[in-house]
């Protein structure tokens, strides 16, 4: 309505700022280059930040970029959930509404959370289980939609004042500087540097930006001496005198905002001015005529920006009045007209600030109730996204709590519906601290049903059950996890529980109970068992209920990860019985892979796989994305566990697409991981080592992390760079930490160490960690890790030369080893041929080496895919016919060069040698095939391979997977398919690997340069 009107204390020339205005304008060309970028401006209140920004959107404008700006909101010092991404994306909207909603098709509904013009039915509560990877799917999904925006035309997203930043704008906000990579995008992010003590939340995040590449901070720094005199000059439309040029800089110190004000006063004549500036900041608000100072001190208590029609409702003037006053505001440029709508904003806070702080106490608390009341009787005044969280934090700060704690909690349930789940729990801190000052009528008015979501069933009617104390504390127990608050979490658990002993509610406290015990598991301050033996004890004997069915699934899973075996196989049973009969869908799909994974380790391979299997359909079909995350991990491993490695890639690329898309991301690295474990079997070791990397880069949790570095361990092993593996073990033990013993993660490290010590001549240090390991003995469920690990104490044993090899001490370690084998379950024919393999090391280590248990061992592997295993065992049989005798000879030759080739196409230095130095010793060649006939003019007809066979088995060679096959030959993938099993057949292999170690042995394809094959 006024904002026409003209400011005349904003010099209409743009002062200094050249090397921060370049600055951004590189920043806006790499970004229209695809690189998208991140800025910070810091810089103290009133120095210019918003100007710059201005100055620097406008001429992105001119260059055709699409400039979205959003600003942090300050209500009473509550910051709004999200609240610059909310204006800056209905920005971009009204810009560019179709290529928004292309971007969001099919996730309306989460984006809502941030916008929720894009969905018809606003987002007022949580859908599903709130989880971790809520508020981190929503992220996601936000990086993502800004990325298609910006994949076409360069967009500048703009968001001002994060000094006044919620906890949520905070992390999504750093989310975003750490995983954009594609895009036309630049973000600019404002703040106060002087307001930035040292414990202030925006610290930390700053120290963690300065660190990442993509990131660049600009400091403003005050004005010169010649640049306050052409602000000044621009100010006036005059040369100034150099007197009044000296008196403003000295008592502005440069700061701009205060050479406006003082620039004003000097212009309209007030001679005598106060030391103090914030009287300079008031002294054009004294000027003005008593309605007008009325409406500015109402404006001030509203928030950064208050709509005309709210403004009007809480000022009770006329309307003639009241925009006469509002003019008078605008005239000498206290008030400006907001961005957006048609509400007014003060031109610096700086003002609002000084304003506010000249409120009596008693006018504070009078004026956020007649706020409260206006949007109470017409809560249209303001937008729907704000509406709750204003009105609680005005009903607040009138120091009422019979209106505040409903308005509070109300609050709080919209936060936990944005996933803002650092302002849920301060809102129910809030709510706590007016418990007590709440009248009981409306204490007992209050629903838990409309509040939380904690727990859904404790054994009472929550639709007519008042609201307890103890629920505020258990929703903000949760908040306080999931926002990883841990701290405060663990102390308000600490608190319930204390509270819980006098009440015996015992179903309330088992629940108290799980949730500590997660948070001492991610705090790695313990394993988190005798929390979950408690809750169990708790809820023994009582009625099925969700918490009982929690406390049983909990209970399953981690006895599966810690000791296995019938205790965990009964909790997962009666989990799932009890979360069928209380109506626990999301907890029985838990349960239930749980328990096929439970199977499985059982022996029961074939059912525990359909039953995982049914769990991942339904869970993906049914939008229970946590669980379905979750089975996308566990199901693929369990199918690397019984050897089924080339099964898992495919279920595994597409796990991780799923979790990535919806915001997973701990779930995501895990799959990394699987995946970088499954493609190290196949013999794809490259893109092994590149997987367990993208686990590192996307796992938010430790271990993750610690997963990518046993990971890296293995390859660096494989590979024979031992340092490295030192290196990644300790990494790994690091992140797993000592306060959780899981043989998953364990025993395979424990395996690392022993190899690692053997390899560097430390044989006492590896036999005593094998010692370690053998009085602890492998838990029911763990021969995917037993196995590996006593084969590699067999080797170690079997290579040991001199005073190691006749130890008196050493025939106990190889009883050792035959004993635990006897525990180790061999189900499947994986371990069938591990559990062979590691007999024959230990005959070996006792000389007793026989060819025949090494043909054996090589059929089994030659059934499996594990190209660097099988040339492993060839080498050992080569090795046992060579000392049989010299008929032998040839296929020992054979059989070398075989193993050469997948050593030397995979990287296995160490094997590689080993071979070498066999073939050496008994002077055989590993560079010619014996010759018995003539040889063909093309080596592939003496291996019986067509022209269509050869084709393909060239591109097998250059490592094409499957699908590339047919859309480079013009034949289907299942065509594509069926020559590669007859190529496999033809020549006498058992995987891809091994065929292309065959072509390129044979020099089949000279003119080509053979890769590390994929799987199709």
């Amino acid at each position: 309505m006024l904002g026409t009107v003209e400011t005349r204390s904003v010099s209409p020339v743009f002062v200094g700022r050249a090397n921060e205005l370049d600055t951004l304008s590189d920043a806006l060309a790499r970004a229209a280059g695809g690189e998208p970028l991140a800025l910070l401006i810091g810089g103290e209140a009133g120095v210019g930040k918003t100007r710059l920004i201005e100055e620097f959107a406008a001429a992105a404008g001119r260059r055709g970029a699409v400039v979205a700006v959003g600003g942090c909101v300050e209500i009473g010092a509550d910051g709004l959930p999200f609240a610059p991404f909310s204006t800056a994306l209905r920005a971009l909207r009204r810009e560019l509404p179709e290529e928004l909603a292309a971007a969001a098709a099919g996730q309306e509904e989460e984006l809502a959370r941030l916008l929720p013009e894009l969905c018809e039915q606003p987002v007022t509560r949580g859908t599903g289980r709130h989880d971790e990877d809520g508020m981190a799917r929503l992220f996601e999904l936000t990086a993502r939609l800004l990325e298609q925006v910006a994949a076409d035309r360069t967009v500048v997203l703009a968001l001002e004042d994060l000094h006044w930043a919620d906890a949520s704008t905070r992390h999504l906000l750093a989310y975003l500087f750490r995983t954009l990579r594609t895009g036309r995008l630049v973000v600019l992010a404002s703040y106060r540097s002087d307001d930035i003590h040292r414990r202030h939340p925006l610290r930390p995040l700053l120290a963690e930006l300065d660190r990442l590449r993509t990131v660049r901070r600009i400091e403003l720094a005050r004005f010169t001496r010649e640049e306050v005199g052409r602000q000044i000059a621009g100010i006036l439309a005059a040369e100034p005198a150099p007197a009044q040029v000296d008196e403003i800089f000295e008592r502005s110190d440069g700061n701009a905002f205060f050479v406006e004000e003082l620039a004003c006063c000097a212009n309209e004549g007030c001679v005598s001015l106060s030391d103090s500036l914030r009287d300079v900041l008031l002294v054009r608000v004294e000027a003005l005529p008593e309605s007008a100072q009325r409406v500015v001190r109402i404006a001030a208590e509203g928030g950064s920006t208050v709509e005309y029609r709210l403004l009007a409702a809480v000022a009770r003037l006329t309307e003639d009045d009241l925009i006469e006053a509002l003019r008078a505001a605008v005239n000498v440029n206290i008030l400006v007209a907001a961005r957006t709508g048609d509400g007014y904003r003060f031109r610096h806070s700086l003002v609002r600030e000084a304003v506010s702080d000249d409120l009596l106490p008693g006018e504070r608390s009078r004026l956020n109730r007649r706020y409260a009341e206006a949007l109470e009787a017409d809560p249209t005044l303001v937008a729907a996204d704000e509406r709750v969280t204003r009105l609680a934090s005005y009903w607040y700060h009138a120091h009422d709590p019979a209106k505040a704690l409903p308005a509070v909690l109300d609050a709080s349930v919209a936060a936990r519906a944005r996933h803002a789940y650092s302002e849920q729990l301060r809102l129910l801190e809030r709510a706590m601290e007016l418990w007590d000052g709440a009248p009981q009528d409306v204490r007992a008015g209050l629903r838990p049903l409309d509040y939380i979501e904690a727990y859904q069933a404790c054994g009472c009617d929550l639709a007519n059950t008042p609201l307890r104390y103890l629920d505020l504390m258990a929703e903000a127990a949760v908040a306080g996890r999931l926002c990883g608050e841990r701290d405060r979490a663990m102390k308000i658990i600490k608190r319930a529980l204390r509270l819980l002993e006098e009440e015996h509610d015992s179903l309330r406290a088992a629940w108290f109970w799980v949730e500590r015990s997660r948070i001492v598991q991610a705090k790695a301050q313990g394993d988190g068992w005798h929390e979950l033996a408690t809750a169990q004890e708790l809820v023994r004997g009582l009625p099925p209920s969700e918490v009982h069915a929690e406390v049983l699934a909990t209970v399953a899973n981690w006895s599966m990860v810690h000791v296995g075996g019938a205790e965990a196989f009964s909790a997962a049973e009666r989990a799932v019985e009890y979360a069928r009969m209380v109506g626990a869908c999301e907890i029985e799909m838990t349960a239930r892979l749980t328990l096929g994974g439970l199977m499985v380790e059982a022996g029961e391979v074939d059912t525990g796989l359909a039953e995982m299997h049914q769990v991942n359909q339904y869970t993906v079909a049914h939008g229970i994305a946590t669980v379905a995350g979750r089975s996308y991990v566990n199901l693929p491993s369990a199918l690397e566990s019984v050897g089924r490695s080339r099964e898992a890639v495919p279920l595994l690329e597409k796990g991780i697409a799923f979790t990535r898309g919806h915001g997973l991301l701990d779930s995501e690295a895990w799959a990394w991981g699987n995946l970088a474990e499954s493609l190290f079997t196949l013999g794809r070791w490259e893109e092994a080592a590149d997987a367990a990397s993208r686990s590192r880069r996307v796992g938010r949790s430790a271990k993750p992390r610690a997963f990518h570095a046993r990971i890296r361990a293995e390859l660096a092993l494989a590979r024979g760079e031992l340092p490295e593996a030192a290196e990644q073990l300790a990494d790994a033990r690091a992140h797993f930490g000592t306060h959780d013993f899981a043989p998953q993660h364990a025993l395979p490290l424990a395996r690392i160490a022993i190899a690692v010590a053997a390899g560097e001549g430390r044989l006492l240090d590896a036999r005593a960690e094998l010692g370690h390991v053998l009085e602890a003995g492998f838990p029911p469920g763990t021969q995917r890790y037993g196995w590996p690990l006593l084969l590699t104490a067999a080797t170690m044993e079997a290579r040991a030369v001199g005073p190691a090899a006749a130890d008196a001490g050493r025939p106990g370690i190889l009883d050792g080893i035959r004993r635990a084998t006897r525990t180790l379950a061999t189900s499947v024919p994986v371990w069938q041929a591990y559990e062979r393999w590691v007999r024959a090391e230990l005959l070996r280590a006792e000389g007793r080496s026989r060819p025949e248990d090494w043909a054996e061992i090589v059929a089994a592997f030659e059934t499996l895919e594990r190209p660097y295993e099988l040339a492993r065992v060839r080498c050992r049989l080569a090795e046992a016919l060579l000392l049989y005798g010299e008929d032998q000879r040839e296929p020992a030759t054979e059989l070398l060069r075989l193993a050469h080739a997948v050593a030397e196409h995979l990287g296995a230095r160490p094997l590689a040698d080993s071979v070498a130095l066999l073939a050496q010793r008994a002077r055989l060649s590993l560079n010619h095939a014996p010759q018995q006939r003539p040889a063909p003019a093309d080596p592939a007809e003496s291996l019986g391979l067509t022209s269509r066979e050869r084709d393909v088995l060239r591109l097998v060679s250059l490592g094409r997977t499957n699908r590339q096959i047919a859309e480079e030959l013009f034949i289907s993938p299942k065509t594509a398919s069926v020559h590669v099993s007859n190529i496999l057949g033809k020549l006498g292999v058992s995987g891809r690997g091994e065929a292309a170690a065959v072509a390129h042995r044979m020099d089949l394809f000279p003119q080509d340069t053979l890769a590390v094959p994929k799987a199709g």
